[in-house]
């Protein structure tokens, strides 16, 4: 069995100033929105943070940032939030932008143990300035380094508690990826299931990528709704 935290402060006290984070989501589907909410609540300070986006102004990573508590962001999608912007452009905020299938696969390939890929986007844009590129048959690539983490958070629809993970559709996003390549993950889920429970054949995420779990409701809130006329 994994370590079964009983409160979302508890599941992130381990979690110190200047770590690097990588938290699961895309936009604000799939976040580990409690667990972000704790972080808040911690006060931890000039994180590093990995993640597609950064939330909204007022949800999500949105509200680690407006706490002035990420000292670095590395994404691929700035998305709508104006404090964002407001930090980027005052100087404020480290930002590192990648390709969103560069950032993807840097994330992949430090889950894997694969210190670095060759990949043709970014080729030719200063993306690539002082990295090696290399051609093969014919084509351009750029070397790409991969990354890791102090700790993953991610957002599971289910789990058990050997740590097994199942994500609810698109859901799942960056939520597999980033559970592999932290050296503590803590998996945030809707609901914990005794060992067995869980169907092994739809196992999204195996339980040697977590080390502890916390389950708790969450409001799942919507990044733009849209609704017929």
């Amino acid at each position: 069995m994994k370590k079964i935290c009983t409160s979302f402060s508890g599941a992130v006290q381990e979690i110190h100033d200047g770590a690097v984070l990588m938290v699961g989501g895309f936009g604000l589907c799939g976040i580990p929105e409690n667990l972000i909410l704790a972080l808040v609540d911690k006060g931890v300070k000039d994180l590093t943070v990995i993640s597609n986006n950064c939330g909204v102004d007022d949800w999500g990573l949105g509200l680690l940032l407006k706490n002035k508590q990420i000292k670095k962001m590395v994404g691929s999608y700035v998305g709508e939030n104006k404090e964002f912007e407001r930090q980027v452009l005052s100087g404020e905020i480290e930002v590192e932008l990648r390709p969103q299938g560069t950032l993807a696969e840097k994330i992949r390939a430090g889950g894997a143990g694969i210190p670095a890929f060759y990949t043709p986007a970014g080729v030719g844009t200063p993306i690539a300035e002082g990295k090696e590129t290399k051609v093969f048959d014919g084509k351009e690539y750029l070397l790409e380094e991969a990354l890791k983490a102090d700790f993953s958070l991610v957002r599971a629809w289910k789990g058990d508690k050997m740590g097994n993970l199942v994500y609810h559709k698109t859901a799942r996003n960056f939520n597999p990826m980033i559970a592999a390549a932290g050296k503590v993950t803590i998996a945030e889920v809707e609901t914990l299931y005794e060992i067995g429970e869980l169907d092994p054949n739809y196992i999204h995420t195996p339980s040697i990528y977590v080390q502890s779990l916390v389950e708790g409701k969450q409001e799942k809130r919507i990044e733009r709704l849209t609704v017929k006329k």
